[in-house]
């Protein structure tokens, strides 16, 4: 499937870019699949995150279809990613949103869905807190925990949660995720995931009077 995009980036010094571009499509149309059926709104969903270069609509549209017909071979694309961003965790964040985005886009996450969200996040190798605090914003019902948003632990003393808090603000900044060169999408959940943890530590301030 790698020949497919290969004419909207490239070779060469972009062939980096294509590689992840090209898993991040399969993987994203493949997560759509998981429980059988692709929906409208999940479609609607990715093209919505994904930026396509004029005219280059059809490649990325075969792609996806392609990829959409078959769960497996999920794996192959998600260790690609995590080989691309070794070392770089907030990218492999903002990618596992991405595919949450995607799976909850018809108002349902399913339990294959999860599974292959979790599958996932465990070959990206994140911590089972930030798969927790991401899957909190897309679970339907109560509003998140203000904790597992943050992925800090209630036993926490307010200084170390104050530490945490502004680390996390500094990793999720938008600023600091354009520095690292993602695409324009990524800047966008960056801002909205900012938001989220802000929204969690005013609650959080607030009950322990900070």
């Amino acid at each position: 499937m790698d020949r497919v995009l290969t004419p909207i980036l490239g070779d060469g010094a972009h062939r980096r870019s294509v590689a992840f571009t090209v898993a991040i499509i399969a993987l994203s149309a493949k997560m759509a699949g998981a429980d059988g059926v692709v929906t409208a709104s999940e479609e609607r969903a990715f093209w919505r995150h994904f930026e396509v270069p004029p005219g280059e609509e059809a490649h990325v549209e075969r792609l996806f279809r392609l990829a959409q017909q078959d769960v497996a071979g999920y794996d192959i694309y998600a260790r690609r990613i995590a080989d691309l961003f070794a070392g770089d965790p907030a990218t492999l964040e903002d990618v596992l949103e991405v595919l949450f985005m995607v799976a909850s886009a018809d108002g349902t996450l399913h339990e294959a869905e999860l599974f292959y969200l979790a599958r996932v996040s465990e070959i990206f190798g994140l911590p089972d807190s930030v798969f927790a605090r991401i899957r909190a914003a897309y679970v339907m019902g109560a509003p998140p925990d203000p904790y597992t948003v943050l992925g800090a632990d209630p036993s926490m003393s307010d200084e170390e949660l104050k530490r945490h808090h502004r680390r996390l603000v500094m990793e999720h900044h938008p600023d600091r995720v354009i520095a690292r060169g993602v695409p324009p999408e990524f800047v966008r959940i960056a801002t909205d995931r900012l938001a989220a943890i802000n929204v969690a530590w005013d609650r959080i301030s607030k009950e322990r009077g900070l």
